[in-house]
């Protein structure tokens, strides 16, 4: 295990507490050094491969925003076709913009085609890289700099996209949530979805410390907020169907997990801002009773 966790090196130029870095880690311990990774343009791209260097001790291979699902169906495809698969496992990673947004087209063929890749979603919830715009990733409530909160506005008017649940109705045969706070959970996920058959899909819920405001020392506690609010749920689907949950006892109110952002701080300034906090609690109710989270 202490050699998998060196098939990402150190040196890249990720910000301290860089939930990519620890998201890509977790995914190579996951998978081993068999593995072709495509990575479409994104954070983790820029960081981890300014020319001349790179961060990966594994093949690797950078993709457009748009294309990444397509890239590595066609090198699984390839690969096939030369006779040359064997245990070999294809793995995108990408950010939600270009899995959840741009992407989502050459993913969904992908799925839809049936090849045998895993893909891994590292969700910090906004475009990042290009200065934290709003993703269809982006939660309700949250300020970004295209959903700033103002005179007519509490940030982000929509919710979440359920990326998880698309991905599982491509008739995909295992699908997971983690988060980068519960490390040997995404580990033991990602080396599961790599190990299973045909297409595998894993979200990854991914603090980011630039762009949602909370100092770089407490990007795993705040992974882990997400969990005990139950504004994220951990939860695997295996043909559909969800088969384990991570239990939350005793759940969290969702206004620690914001208090502890920027992002959000607005919501506890604003006139009717507690209206907008109490909506972001029906969704951690939901959850708790969608999943069964605390029974």
């Amino acid at each position: 295990m202490s050699e998998r966790f060196n098939l990402l090196t150190p040196g890249h130029s990720g910000c301290a507490g860089c939930c990519d870095a620890l998201a890509a880690k977790y995914v190579l311990m996951g998978v081993g050094e068999d593995v072709i990774v495509v990575n479409p343009t994104g954070c983790l791209e820029v960081m981890t491969s300014p020319f001349p260097n790179t961060a990966w001790n594994v093949p690797w291979i950078h993709s457009l925003f748009e294309n990444g699902g397509a890239v590595a169906s066609g090198i699984e495809a390839a690969l096939k076709s030369l006779g040359r698969k064997g245990n070999t496992k294809i793995v995108g990673i990408g950010g939600d913009g270009s899995t959840m947004d741009i992407g989502i087209g050459s993913l969904s063929g992908a799925f839809e085609r049936g090849h045998d890749i895993l893909y891994v979603c590292i969700d910090n919830e906004a475009y990042m890289n290009t200065g934290n715009q709003r993703s269809s990733g982006t939660p309700l409530g949250a300020s970004t700099s295209t959903s700033p909160p103002g005179s007519v506005s509490y940030g982000n008017p929509t919710h979440k996209k359920d990326m998880t649940r698309i991905m599982a109705a491509h008739g995909s045969p295992y699908v997971a949530t983690t988060s980068i706070g519960y490390a040997n959970d995404m580990i033991r996920k990602v080396k599961k979805a790599a190990e299973t058959v045909g297409p595998t899909y894993i979200h990854s819920h991914a603090p980011c410390p630039t762009g949602w405001g909370f100092d770089s020392s407490k990007t795993i506690e705040i992974a882990k907020l997400a969990v005990e609010t139950c504004l994220w749920p951990l939860y695997e689907m295996e043909d559909g169907e969800v088969t384990q949950v991570r239990k939350v006892k005793d759940p969290k109110p969702v206004e620690e997990y914001l208090k502890a952002q920027k992002r959000f701080r607005h919501l506890f300034k604003m006139e009717d801002g507690d209206k907008e906090i109490e909506k972001i609690q029906k969704q951690a109710d939901r959850n708790i009773e969608y999943y069964g989270l605390n029974k």
